[in-house]
């Protein structure tokens, strides 16, 4: 459901941007992701980040989940 979501916002079909994530992120080639390995891996490559973006700008929220901190609102 959130790859059809981001797909809305790119000419990208939703199996583009899952192989796109998992070659890009899924770097020990399990066929999954850990938070922690989508967080470290999204942030280090600017299309994912932008696509991502494109949808929810979730660069905040990883920052946070990624440091362990919460902040009141």
């Amino acid at each position: 459901m959130a790859v059809q979501a981001i797909n809305k916002h790119t000419d990208m079909s939703p199996e583009e941007i899952t192989t796109l994530v998992f070659d890009t992120i899924d770097k020990n080639g399990d066929g999954e992701l850990t938070l922690e390995e989508f967080i470290s891996g999204a942030q280090q490559h600017q299309m994912i980040m932008d696509i991502i973006k494109k949808t929810l700008d979730l660069s905040n929220v990883l920052k946070v989940i990624k440091s362990g901190r919460r902040h009141s609102v």
